[in-house]
């Protein structure tokens, strides 16, 4: 058992059985800094999930990725605030008004985070989408308008973590998925990932893991090892 709660970790509660959830809500709540909590979540059992996740202790990170027009996005944060999360997330391609609106409505109550580009899309999905260049470029100009326009952070693959650390100063909250244990093996439906030390050093701030820490066959022995990450940085 781990005995450092660990604070730069974000653990995602992905599941559709509500039994799932509340024993991951116990056994993660109390030994990590932050629980994850998803459209799959709170689309099945709604705020009393979000409120559960709460009580362990742990801070909430809403995960709902708005993207909307201004007024929409920052009712939803407003509505947000009043469950006390700490994180929520809006997509940075919803423009420069929209996250200015959310950043605006969260004040100091919540943390705004920008989605830049999402860890399963590679270059010929960026091609698809009409969206030309690289990932990483894609990535730093939607972390730069979120910055500008005021949100506490950015969410990015691990690739681009240390480019924006570089780029875009030590203020601006990174928080990072696409975390994998075994970069070499098949990596699911996420594509741009790295060790957790690899983006530790990169420089997140947050790592948010779900699967290879949920569905671990021993998920003492995750925690044990990112704890030793954590220690490492």
């Amino acid at each position: 058992m781990t005995e450092t709660k660990l604070e730069r970790i974000a653990v995602a509660l992905d599941t559709d059985d509500r039994d799932t959830y509340s024993r991951w809500c116990g056994l993660f709540g109390p030994r990590v800094g932050v629980l994850k909590v998803g459209p799959r979540v709170v689309l099945r059992w709604g705020r009393d999930a979000v409120r559960e996740a709460a009580a362990t202790g742990a801070d909430v990170f809403l995960d709902m990725k708005f993207h909307d027009i201004p007024s929409t996005v920052a009712g939803a944060v407003g509505a947000a605030k009043e469950l006390g999360v700490t994180y929520l997330t809006v997509h940075a391609g919803g423009g420069r008004r929209m996250l200015e609106a959310a950043a605006e409505e969260a004040g100091d109550d919540v943390r705004v985070l920008g989605i830049t580009v999402l860890t399963h899309l590679g270059a010929e999905d960026l091609q698809d989408l009409d969206l030309p260049g690289a990932a990483g470029d894609r990535v730093l100009s939607w972390a730069g308008s979120a910055k500008a326009a005021g949100c506490a952070g950015v969410v990015c693959s691990p690739l681009e973590l240390a480019t924006l650390r570089a780029r875009l100063g030590p203020e601006l909250l990174l928080v990072s998925p696409g975390i994998r244990f075994d970069t070499s093996a098949a990596a699911d439906d996420q594509r741009r990932v790295a060790s957790p030390s690899a983006a530790l050093r990169a420089g997140a701030d947050l790592l948010v893991i779900g699967r290879p820490l949920t569905r671990a066959a021993d998920p003492e022995a995750v925690l044990a090892a990112l704890a030793e990450a954590c220690a490492q940085v």
